[in-house]
């Protein structure tokens, strides 16, 4: 074999030896396969409950996600939650991936801002108050075969607060009551969680909010 070919040879020897990309295993079970990062760690998906749950004084994504794929492209979820008031971090978390059935989506939309606001406000205290994720995201379970004018929002008794506040701040918070502004007249709306009417509002209940 002449040099030059010995030489072609040796190239092509070297180039099919080169070691390919490093193999990622699992952090929690060590397996590989389709991994995710999570943060600093990457793991199956299904694996990733297992991870340790980190703490911020300061708003954080409560579910960040990025597919790990060869080329080095996938896709990113990111969900925002504020780390105040532990108790509804997973309800408004599901709350922002999906708007629920028979719910307008702009009244969705609304009550996705207006959570964020009075978690940041209040959410501290109204955990302390007692106040449930039912008292502030819960929504009428609808029947089986619902009517087509049937709208969840419409029973007012089985209604949380953040559905109910369309823009509007709450000012106040006691154990059973929430005082809304109307901005536009400076009137106070007094939301109670007990003992609710089921056919709607009655009294100060929330015409300031219709």
């Amino acid at each position: 074999m002449s040099k030059g070919g010995l030489n072609s040879l040796n190239s092509l020897i070297s180039l099919n030896s080169r070691p390919g990309p490093p193999q990622k295993f699992c952090a929690v079970c060590g397996a590989a396969g389709d991994l995710w990062h999570y943060g600093d760690a990457t793991v199956h998906r299904e694996c990733a409950a297992f991870l340790p749950k980190p703490e911020s004084a300061e708003p954080t994504a409560a579910y960040q996600a990025t597919s790990a794929q060869p080329d080095g492209t996938g896709c990113q979820v990111e969900i925002i939650e504020l780390p105040q008031a532990q108790r509804y971090r997973r309800v408004f978390a599901v709350l922002q991936m999906k708007c629920p059935a028979l719910v307008p989506v702009e009244r969705w939309h609304l009550a996705v801002e207006d959570g964020r606001r009075l978690l940041a406000t209040w959410g501290t205290q109204a955990e302390a108050l007692g106040w449930s994720s039912a008292d502030l995201f819960g929504l009428h379970t609808p029947p089986d075969k619902p009517h087509a004018t049937y709208n969840r929002l419409s029973r007012y008794d089985c209604t949380g607060l953040c559905w109910l506040l369309q823009g509007r701040p709450v000012v106040a918070l006691t154990t059973n009551t929430a005082a809304i502004e109307n901005p536009d007249t400076g009137s106070i709306t007094t939301y109670r969680k007990h003992n609710k009417p089921a056919l709607g509002p009655l009294g100060d209940s929330l015409d300031d909010l219709k």
